[in-house]
């Protein structure tokens, strides 16, 4: 730890919100009328832009042509979309008639598509193309609360969002009738059910109104240190809530965003759109910093030793500022003419900040890219939250890596004494899970904490550290109680390791399920000379498998005997959302990969 304490400033709350979530677009016209891009999406090949006004006729003439369809105040519209300018349109359409947004990820399994479609009980169903709705149509057939299926894409047989969109236009004897409807709109309604990863059992619908939603906004934007000159690009799905609350912050600001074509085109898509941030999750980044280092491996004589040194020089940066010397601060600006500028411009040299969530990333990443000149925000929130509950804040004048910040706004946020749970009271505290009261009584305990599930505790600057998780806790057969999520967790830092399960309920001892991160071994056998390229070929060397070794025991002594990794195996192939092992927001589904691995897991324990 630091010898000094942080230096927080005070960040207070926005106030000049308005009721409804739907009532951005309106302001955003308003104040930022005159910018010719809020939000930009590509068609063959080109950006398109659209601005606010635009933004805002379309999404009015959206809603005009679903009341022409039957949609009605309370009624679920499904969708079922990737990015684009139209995932923005619909929403503000369908929350403007009184009706509630069901977004589905687009990569989820047939189960949990069937799941929530029964569930909800959707009056209408926005999809993106014809190849996501032959991947569903018996489950929607089999639907009989759908009457109005719109594909995003044109579609041979089936209403287009073109066609719903003419159809809108046409019906402006109606407009009166779509303002009316609008003033009835509360804020306490619900906006939004969106349904959990399921980690451990069938998704449950959060449901989430205007005044959550609006009130976590009130709590985050302080932190955001964005403008109106702000350019973004974005690629986590908007079906999660988190990404889905910036745009809303987006709009709120005048940030122009741009949807990337795809995972595969983020770099290229950065290159062109030059953002000032963007949101992430720990994966891209840690992509990112290896296609680094590969250069770096590339490079012969004075330059490689230059590289590395500056990166040696960033491992060592103190990112909340308090501990770098002068000597190092004028060795830091020697390394960014010669290193850091060229990175920060594969950027698009734009870079003001990055924002991870979704999991906990690598302290180192965060010091190196902050060295670098791009700051890592780490924050931390849930679907039942609106979501963010924590961040680190540039605004505030916090960035330490390995916690996930400050409590944001006027929320409660709390540790109980007796588990370390972290518990969390506010505005933003969803209003319950849709037809659950059962759920939702375990959730949220009588004093209006919502239960998080997670352990955490506070540090001497009063950020917060994520422990573990109360409810994947364990006992091996000596009857010691093990968190599984908490040694994951620490061992998820090393650059070594993608993805790990631990396992060992009533086993002498603990053993793991690790995905490697195959990329840093070929780093690392270039590194060494060693001729290794497939994963099987990595997987049977003895040196980087003795390395590996020794990364195993490195982490394990964080921990104390009975919940070291005594035994693990290392698994070929990346675990995915489309294979069934993670959920869309990229946690592990504990009881598949239990089922799918069932054998390997009973080898690991076999005498």
């Amino acid at each position: 730890m630091s010898r000094k304490g942080l230096h927080i400033k005070q960040v207070n709350s926005l106030t000049d919100l308005p009721e409804r979530v739907f009532d951005l677009l309106p302001m955003c016209v308003e104040r930022y009328g005159w910018k010719d891009c809020l939000f930009a999406g590509r068609v063959n090949g080109e950006w398109v832009k659209y601005d606010s006004k635009t933004c805002l006729e379309m999404a009015e003439a959206v809603s005009l042509g679903l009341m022409q369809c039957g949609v009605c105040q309370g009624d679920r519209v499904a969708l079922v979309a990737n990015n684009s300018p139209q995932w923005n349109i619909i929403d503000f359409a369908v929350q403007q008639l009184g009706a509630i947004v069901v977004p589905i990820y687009s990569t989820m399994s047939r189960d949990d598509y069937a799941h929530i479609i029964r569930h909800s009980e959707p009056k209408a169903l926005f999809i993106e193309n014809s190849t996501l709705l032959k991947k569903i149509k018996d489950i929607v057939d089999d639907q009989d609360s759908i009457s109005t299926v719109i594909t995003i894409q044109p579609t041979e047989g089936m209403t287009s969002f073109d066609q719903l969109l003419k159809c809108g236009r046409s019906q402006r004897a109606s407009k009166k009738r779509l303002e009316e409807i609008k003033a009835t709109v509360q804020s306490d309604d619900v906006a939004t059910i969106i349904y959990t990863s399921g980690t451990t059992g069938s998704p449950k619908g959060v449901m989430l109104t205007h005044h959550n939603l609006l009130a976590d906004i009130s709590y985050y934007l302080p932190h955001y240190p964005a403008d109106y000159t702000h350019t973004a690009l974005s690629f986590l799905p908007l079906s999660h809530v988190y990404e889905r609350s910036v745009r809303y912050c987006h709009v709120y600001l005048g940030v122009s965003t741009y949807y990337a074509e795809n995972v595969g085109t983020i770099m290229r898509d950065i290159a062109e759109v030059r953002p000032n941030h963007f949101s992430t999750v720990p994966r891209v980044i840690e992509k990112a910093y290896s296609s680094i280092m590969l250069k770096g491996i590339k490079l012969k004589g004075f330059k490689k030793k230059v590289f590395y040194w500056a990166f040696d020089l960033a491992g060592r940066y103190d990112e909340t500022g308090r501990d770098n010397s002068l000597f190092f601060h004028l060795k830091k600006a020697f390394a960014d003419r010669l290193v850091y500028k060229e990175i920060r411009e594969a950027f698009g040299g734009r870079i003001k900040f990055i924002i991870s969530g979704g999991a906990s990333i690598q302290p180192h990443l965060v010091r190196v890219f902050s060295a670098i000149g791009m700051p890592v925000v780490e924050g931390y929130g849930l679907t039942e939250t609106s979501p963010v509950v924590c961040t680190n804040s540039l605004v505030a004048g916090v960035l330490k890596a390995g916690t996930i910040g400050l409590p944001c706004g006027d929320l409660d946020v709390k540790t109980v004494p007796e588990t370390g749970e972290i518990i969390v009271k506010g505005a933003s505290v969803m209003k319950g899970y849709y037809k659950d009261e059962e759920q939702t009584r375990i959730a949220i305990d009588e004093n209006g904490y919502y239960h998080t599930g997670d352990k955490g505790e506070f540090d001497e600057d009063g950020l917060v550290h994520i422990t573990g998780r109360i409810k994947e806790i364990f006992k091996d057969s000596m009857g010691k109680y093990i968190s599984p999520a908490q040694i994951e967790d620490r061992f998820g830092l090393s650059s070594w390791i993608s993805n790990m399960m631990v396992v060992g309920e009533n086993q002498k001892f603990a053993a793991a399920l690790i995905v490697p991160n195959f990329e840093h071994m070929r780093l690392w056998c270039k590194e060494n000379d060693i001729a290794c390229d497939s994963k099987e070929e990595l997987l049977a060397n003895k040196a980087l498998l003795k390395r590996f070794r020794e990364e195993v025991e490195e982490y394990n002594k964080y921990f104390g005997e009975y919940e070291q990794i005594k035994r693990y195996r290392l698994l070929d192939h990346e675990w995915t959302i489309e294979g069934g092992e993670l959920t869309p927001s990229l946690k592990i589904r504990r009881a598949v990969l239990m089922t799918r691995y069932k054998d390997t897991i009973e080898e690991l324990f076999a005498s």
